[in-house]
């Protein structure tokens, strides 16, 4: 077994230790293989975290090993990596890595990092999110299948709201699709913003789509997770390998693409040849910034003429101002008082 593999990439030259470590022993894929998928996607990846505090989410013993996520810097941080400081919703702060270079990428998969969770933030202003990201996330009793559905139909409510998405693979049976913002509105509003387009969907599809918070209430529907728009929920960027046997990873996609595409065609193995053939296919997306008013505007008009108004936080979120009470409808029948959280 090689002790050290050195890979270089935008310049850098980045070490990687026992790199014939078994990750993913279903495949055989090794912690080098690892590290060179993310050395040849790495501009990929690093489109989807510049700038961005960034959590770590490691299995440094492999994807059958423990693993746990990082969001504080690790203490061997090399200064060529730049952090950013962010407050969670207790009011607790954690300085996150922000990486601005491939090479970044490559040094925390050395750490075991399979999975990289960006804040919707860049470091320069971490109160104002500059992306709106929709979740779409099959229940039981639906597939990936009813996802595509769903995200097809959120393209048109999108364009009708003067927005423009972006779609990945989640790297499991749902689909993400990020809308690229101007930094002008508040977790608070973006949130609500997820909230009306999310409603939105529900109502032109109500036997397939869900806004409901509570797992007994959404039955075999796409569950529109708008809480991952809430301060401190994060989703695995796009070209992130995924913790699953077969070695998935989040596959950015053309709208074009989404009709046929499965999340099987989407590898470790696969996804270089596809970068190398066709590049980043969301490479544009920063130079876009889109504008919350007709999704707010939105919002508003559910309140005011259908009484629908805030959402349930997370569980481990602070109460929030005109939040209606987090319990589980089952137990509010019975008088029980709230459950631990889903």
């Amino acid at each position: 077994m090689a002790e050290r593999l050195e890979l270089t990439v935008g310049g850098r030259t980045v070490a990687v230790s026992n790199p014939g470590k078994v990750y993913f022993p279903r495949r055989g894929f090794t912690k080098g293989d690892v590290a060179r998928y993310y050395a040849s996607v790495g501009e990929g990846a690093l489109r989807a975290l510049r700038d961005r505090p960034t959590t770590l989410q490691r299995y440094p013993e492999g994807v059958d090993g423990e693993s746990f996520f990082q969001k504080r810097a690790p203490k061997n941080l090399p200064d060529w990596i730049p952090t950013g400081r962010i407050a969670f919703p207790s009011g607790r702060y954690a300085d996150e890595i922000c990486p601005t270079e491939a090479a970044a990428v490559l040094w925390a998969a050395n750490l075991g990092c399979l999975t990289f969770h960006p804040w919707p933030v860049r470091r320069a202003d971490t109160d104002h999110p500059d992306e709106l990201r929709i979740d779409l996330d099959p229940q039981p009793g639906t597939d990936y299948a009813d996802a595509v559905r769903a995200a097809l139909l959120l393209r048109e409510v999108l364009d009708e709201l003067d927005l423009a998405g972006w779609p990945k693979t989640s790297g499991g049976r749902g689909i993400h699709v990020f809308v690229p913002l101007a930094p002008e509105w508040t977790f608070v509003q973006v949130r609500r913003s997820a909230i009306a387009v999310a409603r939105e969907l529900e109502r032109r599809d109500p036997e397939r789509i869900t806004t409901a918070w509570w797992k007994e209430e959404r039955g075999a529907k796409i569950f529109v997770d708008y809480n991952q728009t809430a301060r401190d929920r994060t989703i695995a960027s796009a070209y992130s390998v995924r913790p699953f046997a077969h070695a998935p990873v989040s596959a950015p996609l053309r709208w074009e693409e989404v009709p046929d595409a499965v999340p099987a065609d989407f590898d470790l193995a696969t996804m270089p040849a596809r970068f190398a053939d066709v590049g980043d296919v969301h490479a544009d997306m920063d130079r876009h910034a889109f504008r919350l008013e007709a999704a707010l505007e939105l919002a508003a008009r559910d309140e005011r003429e259908h009484g629908l108004g805030d959402l349930p936080y997370p569980p481990e979120h602070p109460k929030m101002k005109g939040e209606p009470k987090r319990v589980q409808p089952s137990r509010a029948k019975k008088g029980t008082g709230p459950p631990d959280g889903e």
